[in-house]
């Protein structure tokens, strides 16, 4: 008998597999068990698809190739340091803006695609563009729709123990839309504020849209971190998503990579008083110099033994005194004690050594 391909091997490697899974003697209905076609539960059963975990596919294999390029947030431990104080910053100025009893949560964050949350928005909703004006990239702040009509409703002196009236389908009003506006700019400012103990940074509002597609500030493919908050006002209330791409965080990467708040401002005055008694005993080279001159290189490969060189500095004349490159003195030259001794008249200023 002719060898198998290797397609023939592996169709009967599955199908072997199909029939021990349903127990072996099942057949189709109009030929061998061997061509049996597998359904869907038991397709993704092999995959390694978990069904209880949500059905949405993101702890099989498959998902986890597709998704190994994103940089997972949590090698960022500083982000919820930073969110952290957003929350609690937002619960007490949200309640002055309101005139309410606010209770702001920090129910999630996490790794994702632009492109793929832009699609995942449920409409209608308020996409809020911004601009980190140290940074000079954008971020995303989305209010869904609840939250929208609570705001509008607890502003407009609606009363409390009442959920707020929903009209879906129709575009938002004006006064719905500045309203909104007035609570994105609460929320940016204390972004700000949540940020200034790491780096301080500007969000500024830059435009507000309903269609995803017009909020695009980031390719599709790229990686963002997003947190989602919830914002409880008694029975009304909503949540508020928050998307910045790790583009427009790269210029503080490497403070989000401290373990804690400490790594930035800590010193260590044991070790800053060991350098400072470690130089004050340093060895430096001092240099007097009694004269410079340029002269052509055909005039110095004329140079020969015996041959004298001529300066312009004078007994009593100003020398300079250098440590490396850096002038540092000008003194005159004398002698003392059978050598020859340099007295120090001035001292020069610092000059700052470009890099």
């Amino acid at each position: 008998m002719a060898d198998l391909s290797e397609e023939d091997r592996l169709a009967a490697e599955w199908a072997a597999l199909a029939d021990e899974t349903t127990g072996g003697g099942d057949t189709a209905a109009g030929g061998a068990g061997s061509t049996r076609v597998l359904n869907q539960d038991e397709i993704d059963s092999l995959l390694g698809f978990d069904q209880e975990a949500g059905g949405d596919g993101e702890n099989s294999g498959i998902m986890a190739l597709v998704n190994s390029a994103l940089v997972n947030y949590e090698r960022l431990p500083m982000l919820e340091v930073v969110f952290d104080r957003l929350v609690r910053m937002m619960s007490t100025s949200l309640r002055n803006f309101t005139s309410d009893n606010v209770e702001v949560s920090l129910d999630q964050i996490s790794s994702v695609r632009f492109g793929d949350y832009l699609n995942s928005i449920p409409l209608p909703a308020m996409l809020s563009v911004f601009k980190a004006e140290e940074w000079d990239n954008f971020g995303l702040l989305v209010v869904d729709s609840a939250l929208i009509y609570s705001i509008v409703d607890v502003l407009l002196g609606g009363r409390r123990g009442t959920a707020a009236m929903r009209i879906e389908g129709r575009p938002y009003t004006t006064i719905e839309r500045n309203l909104v506006e007035r609570m994105v700019h609460v929320v940016l400012s204390d972004l700000s504020a949540s940020f200034d103990p790491l780096s301080p940074v500007t969000f500024r509002f830059d435009r507000l849209e309903t269609n995803p597609r017009f909020a695009t500030i980031a390719r599709p493919a790229n990686a963002a971190v997003l947190v989602k908050l919830r914002v409880d006002m008694e029975d009304r209330g909503g949540r508020l998503e928050l998307m910045i791409p790790y583009a427009t965080l790269e210029p503080v990467r490497e403070l989000l990579l401290q373990m804690f708040m400490g790594e930035k401002f800590g010193r260590d005055s044991i070790w800053e008083t060991h350098l400072a008694s470690e130089l004050m005993v340093t060895n430096v080279d001092l240099l007097a110099v009694l004269d410079e001159m340029t002269l052509s290189l055909h005039e110095v490969l004329d140079w020969k033994v015996g041959s004298r060189i001529l300066l312009n500095a004078s007994a009593d004349g100003v020398i300079e005194l250098r440590c490396g490159e850096v002038p540092m003195f000008h003194g005159r030259m004398g002698r003392k004690g059978g050598n020859i001794a340099v007295r120090i008249e001035k001292e020069l200023p610092k000059q700052e050594i470009a890099h």
